[in-house]
């Protein structure tokens, strides 16, 4: 009985959590839509745990013997997790962002950069915002980005499906739409193909975050 009350209390928040990212995200004034749909991933998944914004997705065709977390650069509080999945033969992703590191960031910290390879990020003005990149284990230039109106995630990842080009889709979470995503081809060299997760943090946003982390 104690596992299944505590199931249900996980749900809950999980549930809760989910509307509270459908209020802070307002993008498309609520519009429900569909995401892309990856070849060989379950996700990118948004969920707000405490004081915590957390993107996962799952790696059906990826294998990893054991797990390690990993401390994004510049975002003291703020964690990258990989591990084997329990519910696929696959890996699991999940980026752990902690909202204070991300209000309390100056992009004036940190270079611009464009996407892994040097082409321009697609819906980008500029073609690049400030980021940092790092490598894990399978998972070579991995890059966190964040803009005066971006937070940002690109994941590496092979066989996307589009050869060179660059697919850019309306991204949706809790049937809200909170920013895009982007499947990116490889380059001229082969490489640098991936995922590109764009969320809206604007000053709305960023707004409505900081009072919800002043009450907890």
């Amino acid at each position: 009985m104690g596992n299944l009350n505590l199931g249900k209390r996980t749900n809950s928040f999980m549930v809760a959590g989910l509307f509270l990212l459908s209020s802070f995200f307002m993008v498309g004034c609520g519009q429900s839509g569909h995401n892309l749909e990856i070849d060989g991933v379950d996700g990118p998944h948004l969920l707000l745990v405490d004081d915590t914004l957390r993107v996962s997705m799952t790696f059906e065709n990826l294998h990893v013997e054991g797990g390690l977390r990993y401390v994004i650069p510049k975002y003291p509080n703020s964690y990258v997790e990989i591990s084997p999945s329990f519910d696929t033969e696959g890996t699991l992703m999940v980026f752990k962002m902690n909202i204070s590191d991300v209000l309390d960031m100056d992009p004036n910290m940190m270079d611009p950069q464009a996407l892994p390879g040097g082409r321009a990020l697609p819906g980008v003005a500029t073609g690049t915002l400030p980021a940092v990149a790092f490598s894990l284990e399978q998972f070579n230039n991995v890059t966190v980005y964040l803009g005066p109106k971006v937070l940002g995630f690109f994941v590496p990842s092979e066989n996307v499906g589009i050869g060179q080009g660059i697919l850019t889709s309306r991204f949706y979470s809790s049937g809200s739409r909170v920013g895009n995503i982007s499947l990116v081809g490889e380059d001229a060299y082969g490489e640098n193909s991936g995922i590109l997760l764009l969320l809206d943090m604007d000053s709305n946003v960023k707004r409505r975050l900081k009072r919800y982390i002043d009450r907890l």
